[in-house]
């Protein structure tokens, strides 16, 4: 063995490209000429000629089919030879099944199929009319994986079946995604090329229409974004489900969803619709059920007085019934006349087109090979008819010769035939030397003349070659085309979505803890009976409807808003604000504040703020400003900035801006600033220095007070003092304080009750 030095880099390069390759044009893209993967190819092919599995003949089980492909074609797993046989017998994958399966082959539901031990199939017509002229040297054969038999490049398929199909496939730096297509607009759009090669892509594309689903659905896209679609080969398919509503009786009303968009696993669906109901984001909806036979059937009671529409707005933005299908038309192409193929972004024409060619093609191929067999056969008839005009000495010389070879031979040399029509003589029958028969000859001899003659003609015109495929594709058409199943909507009318509509009013208690957890109660409950977390406490509980909303500052500067509606209704704990908001690592709630929705009557509770208001935001080491709220609407889930915080430091107390602000550290220092000296910005900043906190020392609270007031200050030893605002120490901002309590460490600083410091 010889060893040869070669860089890493090349070796690397050049076996991760093989690899490549053989990913791209050997498992994972369809041929756009037959529209199959090769393990697709290699199923239809082995059901056909290997184990004779026709329409017309009995199902075997799939397991014999999976054993014979893995054993001839395909060398690879059998449970992913098997996902690709049970997909072409799925009525909801496949627009146009190529198998007949019997037994369970999955559901809409998600559910599996049967293990291939208990499943049978065979083939459908369809998929003989895939396979095409294969016997007939219309398309090249290879050798499988080790030599022992052929298996074709390409089947010479009369169906546009990559279009009417579809595709999907990952391959190594590119996929597919075609979707499927209705077989008479495919036909027609076929037809219209093949008249006018010229046509463009648009007038094409008004042809097709448009993808026609399996499970039929409503497509949303304009003719314009299907247009450009078809023209570049990517896009985005919009798939919504059709419903419709009923009466029943009692003054009932129920939605029912009729069809689904393609790839939605139905069970999915309508337990993700359970699940807005029993969360109750839907108060239109008062149950779900699935009725669901060979057709679909999802059944939405309607609450008394609902409307309809304004339910189906809701289910169609929070679940999967209305979603959408990512088009990548991207499929193999033939170079050449080797049969190697290459990957190719395909447009709607450029498919067509390459089907028409491939089409052309195994036509010639056909007729060329029909020619030769008819060739073959004259030169026997012509050796036939001349015997017969001298059958008395043929028979003589046939009598009298040792045998087969040598009656051959001698008549061979005496009408001075060909061997094979020397041969074909001496293996006449008796009875086919009679008159009847010899006149037979002569009229099958006359008729295969004249067809070689029409086959010549018709392989020097293109013209006739074309109306062959156009009289193929008409009678496919004809034969397997239906209606579509998908409908266009092409000017759909996008129902108003407000979010205060699926909102039920009611007076609760938002309760934010803490340790940053969420939920709401109703106001008719007790607030020190609910539960809690171990070792956690209310941080507040802000009486409100579930209408308003709640906004939240975090020790990062961040702003956050959430539906009082969206806080989980628990008896229990509730849930983390992370899981609600999207909160950054080590992020947690400083302050809450109610906000009350627009037109709602106004209240007493202290800790509601709106739009316009200014507050005093305030870090632990003193630095803050006072920020003049804008629209408190529309924050995204991922919040936005109050205060530009800088690296260390935190925010550490919002309060409103008043008279008078009081600034109090862990280390008991305090300091009264007035309001004046506080400078209000209407966007985030960095602020000035409010307090001079000393070293080792940092702010817990700021409250913005006016008049008479006093403090409920909670020590470290959970002992509680009271300390009147006229004892504080005043002073211009960025003044260090004086000391409010004589020893020991402050946990918290509040007013008292009645002026709003819990609830």
């Amino acid at each position: 063995m010889s060893v040869v030095d070669s860089p890493i880099q090349k070796e690397s390069l050049d076996r991760y490209l093989t690899y490549a390759l053989s990913v791209v044009s050997g498992r994972a893209l369809p041929d756009v000429r037959d529209g199959l993967k090769p393990v697709q190819r290699r199923i239809l092919f082995a059901m056909a000629h290997n184990l004779n599995l026709l329409p017309n003949h009995s199902h075997r089980k799939s397991a014999a089919v999976v054993g014979e492909v893995l054993a001839r074609f395909h060398p690879h797993g059998d449970l992913a030879c098997y996902e690709a046989l049970v997909r072409m017998a799925q009525d909801f994958s496949l627009r146009y099944p190529l198998i007949d399966g019997q037994g369970n082959f999955g559901s809409l539901d998600g559910d599996n199929a049967a293990a291939y031990r208990y499943t049978e199939a065979k083939l459908r017509a369809l998929a003989i009319e895939v396979l095409g002229e294969i016997d007939q040297e219309t398309v090249g054969f290879r050798d499988n994986f080790d030599g022992t038999t052929t298996e074709p490049t390409v089947l010479p398929s009369r169906v546009p079946n990559l279009l009417i199909n579809g595709a999907a496939g990952i391959a190594v730096g590119m996929a597919t995604s075609i979707p499927p297509h209705n077989l008479r607009d495919t036909i027609k759009a076929l037809l219209d090329l093949l008249d006018d090669p010229a046509l463009t892509n648009a007038k094409l594309a008004a042809a097709i229409k448009g993808p026609d689903f399996p499970t039929g659905c409503q497509i949303l896209n304009s003719r314009r974004e299907l247009s450009e679609m078809y023209e570049t080969g990517k896009g985005m398919i919009k798939m919504r489900g059709e419903w419709e509503l009923e009466d029943a009786p009692r003054g009932k009303r129920f939605i029912v969803i009729t069809s689904i968009p393609y790839t939605v696993n139905k069970s999915q669906l309508v337990e993700r619709i359970a699940n807005l109901i029993v969360e109750k984001k839907v108060p239109q909806l008062n149950d779900v059920r699935d009725e669901s036979t060979d057709q679909v059937r999802v059944v939405l009671e309607l609450a008394s007085g609902a409307d309809a529409e304004v339910a189906m707005a809701y289910v169609f933005k929070h679940t999967p019934l209305e979603t959408n299908f990512q088009v990548n038309m991207t499929g193999l192409v033939p170079v050449g006349d080797r049969g190697a193929v290459k990957p190719e972004q395909l447009s709607l024409k450029s498919c067509l087109q390459h089907f028409l060619d491939f089409r052309k093609e195994v036509v010639r191929k056909r007729l060329e090979f029909e020619k030769r067999k008819l060739l073959e056969r004259l030169h026997i008839l012509e050796g036939l008819a001349l015997i017969c005009d001298k059958l008395d000495e043929a028979l003589k010389i046939v009598r009298k010769s040792d045998g087969r070879s040598d009656a051959a031979e001698k008549l061979r040399v005496r009408f001075k035939l060909s061997e094979i029509q020397a041969f074909a003589v001496v293996d006449m029958r008796i009875y086919q030397l009679s008159r009847t028969s010899i006149e037979e000859v002569r009229a099958e001899l006359k008729e295969k003349s004249d067809r070689v003659k029409e086959i010549d003609k018709t392989l020097k015109s293109k013209e006739k070659i074309a109306q062959i495929v156009r009289k193929e594709l008409e009678e496919v058409g004809e034969k397997f085309g239906d209606k579509r199943r998908c409908k266009l909507v092409t000017e759909s009318v996008e129902i108003e979505f407000n979010e205060a509509d699926y909102v039920v009013q009611e007076d609760v208690y938002a309760i934010v803890t803490n340790d940053g957890w969420l939920k709401r109660i109703r106001q008719n409950n007790e607030i020190s009976s609910t539960r809690l977390r171990e070792g956690d406490s209310i941080l507040r509980a802000h009486p409100l409807s579930t209408v308003d909303s709640v906004a939240f500052f975090t020790n990062l500067g961040s702003l956050y808003v959430m539906r009082v509606a969206d806080f989980p209704s628990s008896s229990g704990y509730g849930n983390p604000v992370q899981k609600e908001l999207k909160f950054k690592d080590g992020e947690r709630i400083v302050e809450s504040f109610g906000v009350k929705a627009e037109g709602a009557a106004a209240s007493a509770y202290p800790h509601l703020i709106k739009t316009g208001e200014e507050l005093v935001l305030v870090t632990k080491q003193g630095v803050g400003f006072a920020l003049k709220l804008e629209a408190l609407e529309g924050i995204k889930r991922n919040g936005k900035r109050a205060i530009k915080v800088r690296e260390g430091d935190e925010l550490a107390a919002v309060t409103r801006l008043t008279d008078k602000l009081a600034l109090f550290t862990q280390n008991g220092y305090g300091l009264c600033i007035k309001g004046k000296e506080i400078p209000v910005r209407d966007s985030a900043a960095v602020g000035v220095s409010l307090l001079g906190v000393r070293k080792d020392d940092r702010l817990i609270n700021a409250i913005g007070f006016a008049g008479r007031t006093t403090f409920l200050m909670l020590l470290a030893t959970d002992n509680t003092k009271e300390l009147p605002a006229s004892e504080m120490t005043e002073g211009h901002r960025a003044l260090k304080g004086n000391k409010v309590i004589t020893r020991g460490e402050l946990k918290q600083v509040t007013l008292p009750e009645k002026q709003g410091s819990l609830v």
